[in-house]
């Protein structure tokens, strides 16, 4: 008995559907990615634990794909999906060739997908929900093309591409679209600003530096309004980002706010009474290099290079090259950073920290009280009143 085929709207609806949830996935996918280099607050829903967080996906430099967010690519591919598979909604001999074209195109999201995958499960080893949410239309994508072209088309897959590229060289108003679109993207390309590259302000005769007489590294006002003091880790995105914006405003209020910096790195071997297994291993090390780089007087210089260089997933570096880059000296540098005041310093920061409760990085101390994660608004805000 012949089986039975259901009508070809059953097949081919749902794809348009799929395309579109893509577009709306990868869409939010893109602003997130922007809002996490550009909000000092922002944190997507999908930021559940350490394991299933789509921001530390966004944060990896594994984001970026021909210098523009791998989610953006994903907008035009699921797009130019979406407007080849219109026309295809209308059963016709010549048209039917377009589903085996549509179907290379899924299998080529299919193979993209699993090596993102690979890439988040071996070396970002955190999972994004909105992301895997892709992974399932790509692969729904593929399996409908597939039976489509099982179910309505008899030809050879070659055969079917080549009377699907037959028939959109003769549709002017699909190519035009495809055309403006691409167009449009590589416009992206070349005026769209690269947010996530963090320019940190230089450093000035406008801007003070100094130590306070405890022995931290400070800059921005003499006689400040606001005094904050931050402890961060040199393996942390959020300390990246959330110092790269009171830079900005130090540079913009120097007579007004002044940044004291600790060291606390949520590194096992260092921090050991908050941090009980592998995370952030390294950052203690780093910290005391920056502390080597104030014996120099370019504690700063090193602090914003650090940030750089860890912004785009090094983990590791020549320190005789990080030396030369800050004009200092290397053996010095070395041996500083391995001597006893400077691990006593990095010991120090840590028992401060732990007996304000802080649990994690950033945090802040204003006036005595502590903030994790963030400033308020209300704190900026006395600046402004001023």
């Amino acid at each position: 008995m012949k089986q039975k085929t259901l009508p070809y709207r059953v097949y081919t609806v749902p794809i348009l559907i799929l395309a579109a949830i893509g577009i709306a996935a990868s869409a939010y996918l893109a602003l997130s990615h922007y809002r996490n280099y550009t909000d000092i607050g922002y944190s997507s829903f999908c930021a559940i634990s350490k394991s299933i967080n789509c921001d530390t996906v966004s944060q990896s430099p594994w984001s970026i794909l021909l210098g523009l967010p791998v989610a953006l690519w994903g907008v035009l591919g699921y797009t130019i999906f979406f407007l080849l598979a219109l026309p295809a909604q209308v059963d016709t001999k010549e048209r039917r060739g377009l589903w085996d074209l549509l179907f290379l195109i899924a299998l080529l999201f299919s193979l993209i997908d699993l090596f993102f995958g690979y890439i988040t499960a071996v070396k970002i080893e955190s999972y994004c929900i909105v992301c895997f949410l892709t992974y399932v239309v790509s692969f729904a994508l593929l399996f409908l093309t597939w039976i489509i072209r099982r179910r309505f088309n008899s030809h050879s897959l070659l055969t079917g591409v080549q009377k699907g590229l037959g028939f959109l060289l003769h549709q002017k108003s699909i190519l035009s679209m495809l055309v403006l679109l691409v167009l449009a993207f590589s416009a992206l390309r070349l005026f769209i600003p690269t947010y996530w590259n963090y320019h940190y302000p230089q450093l000035s005769e406008n801007i003070t530096t100094g130590v306070t007489e405890e022995g931290h590294p400070w800059i921005g006002a003499e006689d400040p309004k606001l005094v904050i003091n931050e402890f961060t880790d040199y393996q942390c995105f959020q300390c990246s980002k959330a110092h790269f914006f009171l830079r900005l405003l130090v540079d913009k209020y120097p007579e007004k706010i002044r940044l004291v910096h600790y060291h606390y790195p949520m590194d096992e071997k260092f921090n050991t009474v908050l941090v009980k297994e592998p995370f952030h291993t390294g950052s203690g090390m780093l910290a005391l290099l920056t502390i080597a780089a104030a014996r120099q007087d370019k504690f700063w210089e090193a602090n914003d290079a650090l940030y750089a260089v860890i912004q785009h997933g090094i983990t590791s570096f020549n320190i005789k090259k990080f030396a030369e880059k800050l004009h200092i000296d290397a053996d010095q540098l070395k041996k500083d950073m391995h001597s006893a005041s400077a691990l006593k310093q990095v010991e120090s920061d840590i028992r401060t920290g732990l007996k304000n409760n802080i649990i994690g990085t950033p945090s802040f101390i204003v006036d005595g009280k502590v903030y994790i994660g963030r400033l308020p608004d209300k704190i900026l805000d006395i600046i402004n009143k001023e």
